[in-house]
């Protein structure tokens, strides 16, 4: 009989992410083909203390309702005796870890659930990579530059694809004389602007300035969360929204994009609200596009996923004019999207004939075959 393979589920996490993690989490563990896996689940508290087995199933109490969408997650009381594992490698991601102590025997995989800072920007990837232990998902460099938008942009502009007009600006600067930020800002870009922290996810920290009152405050909000800010001018301008298409990527080397969907905000943009708490927002999947429109899109995802050396799974993220020449611009990549049932990555390849469980399946089996063609590598000089 085949053994089954050791899968650790890690989630939670330090970041402004951390319940839409365990949203995640939950619905994973909930649908993971447990005739193939053995599963472990790794939590993450939000002071960044590592939980194994019980402790774990932990922060997923009252993490969801039936609709998965209620968040009201904390840190929970680590019990007398829980099996807190150290802080800095934990003994279950350690390549050969002495069965008689905590952790048990070695994992074969670990999905990673853990959105935004800390878990989708590198940092986990090169715990894992120091462990020698394959991952769903990107390495540290595509981890690193889906999370940064400043760098993700100049490597789209680099593989010539259509993004929309932006300034970056330090934290430090705009601390430093806001009248000379907004003076720049103002320059190079018409109102109305998107403010964003460089380094977030989940539509964090984001909001949208009309004029210059409401400039300020965005970029206050916005230095909450990072020192790098990205202040994009709107499609559509002032007149009208722009249409918000989606496609889910899946793959390594031979990545392939599932079909087009569109989001309709329940909100004026589709931010952490609209996303995850309010009602309102409509998938609408397949979006309605003419074919050559749907055809480009999805070419152009594949595009952004190789542009920054993209692995597993991303979804990739479009900005469309409503009317008029209805131009297409690259909005952003997400290396670790929302994963419950009801999320946009799911659906997507749903729409596209892959089943949630069989969906799983495939990551774990590609982070398989990115190990093993990662271990072709050769580290020191032949002899």
């Amino acid at each position: 009989m085949k053994r089954k393979l050791r899968v650790g589920i890690l989630f939670g996490g330090r970041s402004g992410e951390h319940e839409v993690s365990l949203l995640s989490a939950a619905s994973i563990l909930q649908s993971i083909d447990r005739t193939r896996f053995d599963v472990v689940p790794i939590g993450i508290t939000k002071q960044g203390r590592w939980l194994a087995a019980a402790d774990a199933h932990s922060l997923l109490k009252g993490a969801h309702d039936a609709e998965g969408r209620h968040l009201r997650a904390g840190d929970p009381e680590v019990t007398p005796g829980a099996r807190l594992l150290h802080e800095g490698m934990p003994t279950l991601l350690a390549p050969s870890p002495d069965p008689q102590k905590p952790g048990g025997k070695a994992l074969d995989v670990v999905f990673p659930v853990l959105h935004g800072t800390f878990g989708e920007d590198g940092t986990i990837q090169g715990l894992f990579e120091l462990a020698g232990i394959a991952y769903v998902g990107s390495g540290v460099l595509g981890s690193a530059a889906g999370m940064d938008k400043d760098a993700m942009k100049r490597l789209f502009a680099q593989a010539h694809l259509p993004i929309v007009k932006h300034v970056t600006l330090l934290r430090s600067d705009w601390e430093a004389s806001p009248r000379k930020a907004v003076a720049r800002i103002e320059a190079a870009l018409k109102y109305p602007l998107f403010v964003k922290p460089a380094n977030l996810g989940s539509s964090v920290g984001i909001s949208k300035a009309h004029d210059r009152k409401g400039l300020g405050p965005a970029l206050e909000l916005a230095a909450k969360y990072d020192r790098k800010l990205v202040v994009e001018e709107s499609v559509g301008g002032k007149r009208s929204r722009a249409r918000e298409l989606e496609v889910a990527v899946l793959g390594n080397d031979r990545p392939e994009a599932s079909v087009v969907g569109e989001i309709i905000p329940g909100r004026e943009f589709y931010d952490y609200e609209a996303k995850y708490l309010a009602e309102g927002s409509v998938p609408v999947i397949p979006a309605k596009l003419s074919r050559a429109e749907s055809k480009q899109i999805r070419a152009m995802a594949v595009a952004a996923f190789q542009a920054c050396d993209l692995s597993g799974l991303a979804r990739v993220d479009f900005l469309m004019e409503p009317e008029g020449k209805r131009r297409i611009y690259l909005n952003e990549v997400n290396t670790l999207p929302g994963f419950t049932q009801i999320s946009m990555y799911p659906k997507l390849w749903g729409g596209s004939g892959i089943s949630y469980k069989d969906l799983i399946t495939r990551l774990i089996e590609l982070a398989l075959d990115r190990k093993a063609e990662k271990d072709r590598t050769v580290y020191t000089r032949a002899e």
